[in-house]
Formats: structure tokens, sequence, C-alpha cells
């Protein structure tokens, strides 16, 4: 918003900017808090030059390969990368009859990235004519379907339909719910690749930090907004938690937007956005995160491990549906120091494991089950991938859906807002400029297009679209 001409300030609750991309450090370990996996990085080197600047004079990224590697329960692998022919000899492994299924759906996935990411994922949702107008696309991709349920068209194998259909847990969704819009991930990281940032994504979260101030924009730590002040149904600022008013000609909230809604706005600005709306709504599962740090390397363990348990369809469906905590889990292993050793002490490895659990709605006390389920995920990490785990932890914390509603204010401590379904999407999702104030505009994963890097960046690209310039108000 620099370059429209306005002065900026970003309001942040927490001690140091980055939301979910918050860093922790402790005991010599670095330990990003939320997002570790960087697709679309043109998206990142955008924002650099719109502000005079290449993102690569500070920011290193490193291509990942593989992208991840996906480990069944009973300790079969696929490792999942960029290369057309690797990813072919990877499926024929598995089953060879299911090779020219792969191909012909990875080619629907690249329509689909050609119409969901690049035509609208930066294009505004404000009427529902805009809808319309994508109707006729949606249905002819099968848009209609699920992700599983379109992947399951061209594959035989159940564990390739579970390869091929998990991406959607990645942004908040269970894939046999989803819409198979999202089915343009696979071709998007074959398209781009899978990165790292040394140093962590914090370094992002500097470097974009470094952009704004060096825009003449200002960030402000510890203060959290306590309500969107509206008047003549128009924002006009916002009032602190501290009971300081900063007024504003407009307001752009990057905060869950199911947040924004029923917490920052008084109900008589709301027509469309109603109690009973958000509340009604459908949301993401929730995240247990367990970071630690051990006094040894695991050179056998990749930068990124996606470990299946041994139910897919009954362990979602648990998550999603019956919001129960199950025994059995799912889990992402991420491993930043296989990159770069200098996120540990020399000699030692920083490691985050996040397993997808019901959301608060579910109605578990995490802090009575956080420490129990830490230690269900510890005995199976050193029954499989981490031998020996317990004697070399010499660091660790935990993170829980209650984190994510007391200190990131997400509704229902969902770690992605809104889940990802159809009639959750596009126009459907609250829109990037609201629908019941004026002059107040939503960025982030709970608005169009949705969650993840690639998603919330786009996001900007339609404020960019949507909000007025500075001389407006002049």
């Amino acid at each position: 918003m620099g370059a429209r001409g306005y002065r900026v300030t970003v309001l942040e609750k927490l001690d140091a900017p980055g939301g979910r991309a918050y860093v922790h450090r402790q005991d010599g370990f670095t330990f990003d808090a939320g997002p570790t996996i960087i697709t679309a990085p043109f998206l990142f080197e955008e924002l650099w030059r719109l502000c005079g600047r290449e993102m690569s004079d500070d920011i290193d990224l490193r291509p990942m390969n593989p992208f991840y590697r996906i480990r069944f329960h009973n300790g079969e692998s696929f490792d999942y990368n960029g290369d057309p022919a690797w990813m072919r000899a990877q499926v024929a492994r598995f089953n060879p009859g299911d090779v020219d299924g792969y191909q012909r759906y990875m080619r629907l996935s690249e329509a689909i990235y050609r119409v969901g990411f690049e035509q609208l994922g930066d294009t505004p949702f404000d009427s529902i004519m805009d809808m319309a107008r994508i109707a006729k696309d949606i249905l002819r991709l099968g848009g209609y379907r699920s992700v599983h349920g379109l992947v399951s068209q061209f594959l035989r194998d159940e564990r390739l339909r579970t390869i091929f259909s998990f991406h959607p847990l990645l942004i908040g969704g269970n894939p046999f719910n989803a819409t198979a819009i999202y089915c343009l991930i696979a071709y998007l990281e074959q398209k781009h690749g899978v990165h790292f940032a040394m140093g962590g994504t914090g370094s992002l979260v500097t470097g974009l930090v470094n952009l704004i101030e060096t825009q003449g924009g200002e960030i402000r730590c510890n203060a959290e907004v306590d309500s969107i002040v509206v008047m003549d149904g128009a924002a006009k600022g916002v009032k602190l938690k501290s009971g300081a008013v900063m007024p504003a000609d407009i307001v752009i909230s990057n905060a869950d937007s199911a947040w924004t809604y029923r917490h920052l706005l008084p109900a008589s600005a709301r027509a469309r956005w109603t109690d009973r709306k958000v509340e009604n709504s459908r949301y993401s599962m929730g995240l247990f995160v367990w970071y630690f740090g051990v006094n040894r390397r695991y050179e056998d363990v990749l930068h990124h491990t996606i470990m299946m348990g041994p139910r897919y369809r009954g362990l979602l469906k648990d998550i999603f549906r019956r919001k129960t905590l199950s025994p059995d889990f799912s889990l992402y292993l991420h491993r930043p120091t296989a990159t770069d050793p200098s996120l540990a002490p020399p000699g030692c490895d920083t490691f985050y494991v996040l397993s997808p659990v019901p959301n608060l709605e579910g109605g578990q006390d995490w802090r009575v089950e956080g420490e129990r389920y830490r230690q269900s995920i510890a005995r199976h990490l050193e029954a499989t991938v981490l031998p020996g785990l317990g004697e070399h932890i010499v660091t660790s914390r935990i993170a829980t859906p209650l984190d994510f509603r007391d200190n990131l204010n997400s509704l229902h401590g969902a770690g992605f807002g809104l889940e990802p379904i159809l009639t959750q999407s596009a126009w459907f999702r609250p829109h990037n400029r609201s629908e019941d104030v004026r002059n107040l505009f939503l960025v982030g994963a709970g608005t169009h297009p949705g969650a993840g890097l690639p998603g919330v960046l786009s996001s900007a690209r339609v404020l960019d679209k949507v909000a007025p310039d500075a001389s407006v108000f002049a």
C-alpha cells in the first residue's frame, strides 16, 4: 500500500512480527512456528520488485529435491519431486498400471492451474456474477468433485490416491471434501518447485518488514486491535486493547476473517457476516505442533517427511466430522537443519512435527491432552524414523489449538480459518473488499483465494485491484 501513496502502520498483537510465521528461539535452536513450505516464489519476487529491489539480494531460497518423502505406516516411501520422469518411475514402483493415469492427471492439474491460479487466483469476487462467469470452467474441470474423488478417477492404487490427494491438508482442507480446484497444487509444485529460505521462514518475515519500513511504513508490536471503528457504514480506524484509537482512511485486516467479523466489528455493522453465519460456517482442522531440538544429527531424515498413519479416510473423518482425538495420527516432520545447520547448535538437529487434530469445536482440553499427545507422537517417532529420540531431546515446546485461538485470534483455534470447500470458496468466501463495511479490506488465509503462502500473497494481489489510491482521500 506504500506504493499506492499510503502511510502504512502495521499493528501486531505478538511481541515480534510474523503472526503464524512467528519464530521461536530457544536454547540455541530456531523454530519456525508456522509455514515451512515455499511454493510460487515468483510472488515474493514480485513484492520485492514493486519496492525497487530484488528478493535475491535479501533472501537465499534453496530448491528442495525431493520436495518431501511420503512414508506409509508399513515403512514404504515415495520421494516426491518435480521431475516428470522421476515421478513416473516412482508411480511405477507402486503400480505400473497407474503411470498413464498419473500423466493424464497431471495434464488435468495443469489445466486447473491455468484457470484456478493464473486466471482466478488474483481476481476479485465482489459479485455473484463473477462466480457465475467461472461456473462453466469449474464444471468442466471437475471442481464440483472432491480432490480425492478426482484423483481416484485416474489412479487405482489406494496408496497413490493418498499421495496425490493429501495436498489440501497443507491449506486446512479435507481431501474428501475440499473442492478439486485444489488439484492445481500438484502442477503448481511441479512448475515452480518447493523451496526453503535459509535462516527459516522467519527470514522472509524480516525481509518483508524491511520492505515496509524502507517504504516509510511502521511496524508496531504488542499492539492488539480491540475493534474496528465504524462510522456511517465505513471503517474509520481501529481501537487498540490499550484504549488508544488510531484513525485511518482505510483499514486492512490480515487477521482471521471469521475473527474479524465476529469480534472486531459490531453486529450492527454486519448485514452479511452475521454472528449466526460466522458460527455456522465450516472451519479447518486444528493443529498440534511439537518443536524439539536434539543433541545429535539424523542424517537419514529428509528436510520434509510426511508420515501417513494406518488410516486415511477414517482419520480425516474423525478430525473434520466427528471432531474426536484419535489414538493414531498422520504427521508432517520438518527437519530444517537438513538444509540449514545454522538453525541448531553444532552437531544438533532442529525439528517440528505437526499433527492435524480437531479444532476446538471438538471440546478437547489441550491443557490436559497436550503432554499426553506429545508423548504418543514421541514414541511413534522413536519407533520409526528417529531411533533413540528420547535420550537426545534437549529442548521442547508445543502449540495446540488453544494457542491458535488465544495467541493468533483464530476462531475455534482452526489452523487455517474457513475450510476450503466449494461453498466457502471464491464469491462464497469473505470478500477482499468487505461486503458489510466500506473502506474495510481483508487479506490473508481467510479471504479469497485461501490459505497457503501462494494464496495469502495472491490475496495481496487482489487487494491491489480493489483498494483505492491514497489520492482518493486527499
